[in-house]
């Protein structure tokens, strides 16, 4: 099929989408521009900081989309494109961004509270509790897999010779490699060390950004010129003076780094940073999109095969097309990570309800569907499928590197587009990826801090200090997300870290469901879409625990799997509890 007919026939559907059906849940939630903001009711210039729309945008979007949107159509374009891009079409109109921009509302609506702490006002204590239990696991996976990704992007390496350019052009590095049974010295160009020098500088200029933003209070055009500015320069370095580190050493920094960065104010670091990626991201989605319609004028076609289902499912790694298609891709449909971001800051940040929730809520996921549908289009195009075959679902499961298949497939399609070497192409790749991926890390231990909080006050009359600071819950999320992707292959966390993200996504969707029928509202629409990725997930873990899990006698993702099947019992306990109790609204 043609690439530009599926990129237009999408971007209708998702326009139709934003425009009646986000309507149509502001007029359910009473949108009217009437109510105060926690961000303004609340502001302490830490948590609650009202921010201009633009600027949360940008925060939002990076936090949400980082590599989620990227990773899971390339690892699903296994099964072809034709189930993956209606699942992104349909999926992101109907679930995720319902997810997203009610998740957002109800959050507003209770003073910034997190989702848990709306399932303790929805479904009692108890509810609050399996929330907290969810996310913290999934949380926990969501770290985990873009801790194993960003090690992996950032020290990526590929042959010289794929590219056709001079090694003058980029920094090389000779490998021996094994080809059909001999040994053969490879030129290997370093194309994520572009990525890593620009990754250090962005961070490193996000503070006085920060600063300029919040404390000197510059215009948002001059901040955006010096935003742009600094990811020039970052990137320009980067070719000078490529980063190259061991993947080990470079899960050991991101480590060490994220424990200080979950807790210095969100507009020092984590939301200069964000404003400052966006850029990259959106400037990327831009080239990508000119592309596609470049070479969809001229009558290119997808490459990859269209349904693919059954050489799919005689793949080890890869699965059965129902359920693992709804947990593979997550964040380019729905993701329950979504919902901790929406609660977790950008409830807090928010100015004005109207217009900016649905802009923000509805309009940061339908971003993110057209996102993943670029992908999609961009790996089915620009990358041979025996290729893409052999980067990401390699024999050796650890060997999987779907950024790579990405960057590679982008550097193909810009220069079938526009003549841009291949090299240039696959780096910027990269460079798209890179700065998101260790936004969401940043934001997963982040959030994963506020739970351990809220967690300790619960199982304590009177918590001890130490359990209050900081540091020591940044650093127990940190442990425990360098030990589960030391020990596990990044195909395996991805799937665990889907099935925990669609059950979480599902325990949002019923949470406010409940939240709309206690006040006597409509909640059809949230509460349907719920009870469907509740099934999907569920059938997920029972299909990993049998199929994966146990055979493979991989203790920490049997134990996961486990854990979240009992808490899903108890979610389904609780519902079927709260409904009986309130016959009266649901009839």
């Amino acid at each position: 099929m043609n690439v530009l007919l599926i990129l237009a026939v999408s971007a209708a559907v998702f326009y139709l989408g934003y425009r009646f059906y986000g309507r149509y849940i502001e007029r359910i939630f009473d949108v009217d521009g009437s109510h105060t903001m926690p961000s303004v009711e609340m502001k302490d210039d830490v948590d609650y900081v009202p921010a201009r729309k633009f600027v949360l945008f940008g925060h939002h979007f990076a936090s949400i989309a980082g590599g989620g949107p990227i990773l899971g159509p390339t690892f699903a374009l296994i099964f072809g494109y034709l189930p993956v891009w209606l699942w992104i079409v349909l999926g992101t109109i109907f679930i995720g961004a319902v997810h997203d921009f009610t998740a957002l509302l109800a959050s507003v609506r209770e003073k910034g509270r997190s989702m848990a702490e709306i399932a303790e006002k929805t479904l009692g204590r108890t509810g609050f509790m399996l929330f907290i239990g969810f996310t913290i696991i999934m949380l926990l996976m969501v770290a985990s897999v873009f801790l194993t990704a960003t090690a992996k992007a950032l020290s990526s390496r590929y042959p010289l010779e794929y590219f056709g350019v001079a090694s003058s052009m980029i920094r090389t590095v000779r490998e021996t490699v094994v080809v059909d049974g001999a040994a053969t010295v490879v030129t290997k160009a370093v194309i994520g060390g572009i990525a890593s020098t620009s990754v250090i500088i962005i961070t490193c200029c996000a503070p006085l950004l920060g600063y300029l933003l919040y404390r000197r209070n510059i215009n948002t055009a001059l901040a955006s010129a010096i935003a742009v500015a600094v990811c020039v320069v970052s990137v320009v370095v980067g070719f000078y003076n490529p980063i190259s580190i061991d993947p080990f050493a470079w899960q050991i920094i991101l480590s060490v780094y994220t424990i200080f960065a979950a807790g210095v104010p969100v507009w020092l670091i984590l939301q200069p940073r964000d404003f400052t990626n966006s850029f990259m991201l959106y400037f990327g989605i831009i080239v990508m999109m000119a592309g596609i319609v470049a070479v969809g004028l001229r009558g290119a076609v997808v490459v990859a095969p269209a349904v693919n289902i059954a050489e799919a499912n005689t793949m080890r790694e890869v699965g059965a097309v129902f359920p693992i298609l709804f947990i593979t891709v997550a964040c380019g449909a729905i993701s329950g990570f979504h919902a901790l971001v929406a609660g977790g800051t950008s409830s807090k940040q928010l100015s004005k309800e109207k217009p900016d929730a649905r802009y923000i809520g509805y309009g940061g996921m339908v971003l993110e569907g057209m996102l993943a549908l670029g992908v999609l289009i961009t790996v089915g195009y620009g990358l041979g499928f025996g290729e893409f075959v052999r980067i990401v679902h390699p024999e050796i499961a650890a060997n999987s590197n779907p950024i790579l298949a990405f960057a590679l497939s982008l550097g193909g399609l810009l220069n079938d587009a526009f003549g841009i070497p291949r090299i240039f192409g696959a780096v910027f790749g990269i460079l798209m990826v890179e700065g998101f991926v260790v936004t969401t890390l940043d934001t997963a231990v982040r959030l994963n801090r506020y739970l351990f909080e809220e967690l300790w006050t619960v199982l304590f009359r009177s918590v001890p200090r130490i359990l209050k600071t900081y540091i020591f819950n940044s650093t127990l999320c940190v442990a425990l997300m360098f030990v589960m992707a030391y020990f596990n292959a990044f195909g395996s966390l991805w799937k665990l870290f889907g099935s925990a993200n669609q059950l979480l996504a599902a325990l949002t969707l019923i949470t406010v469901s409940m939240w709309l029928l206690k006040r006597g509202k409509r909640y059809l629409f949230v509460f349907v879409p719920g009870i469907l990725m509740f099934v999907t997930s569920i059938s997920a873990l029972i299909y990993l625990l049998i199929t994966s899990y146990i055979p493979q006698r991989s203790i920490t993702l049997t134990a996961g799997d486990i854990m979240l099947m009992l808490l899903s019992a108890g979610v389904v306990y609780l519902v079927v509890k709260f409904m009986r109790e309130n016959r009266k609204a649901v009839s």
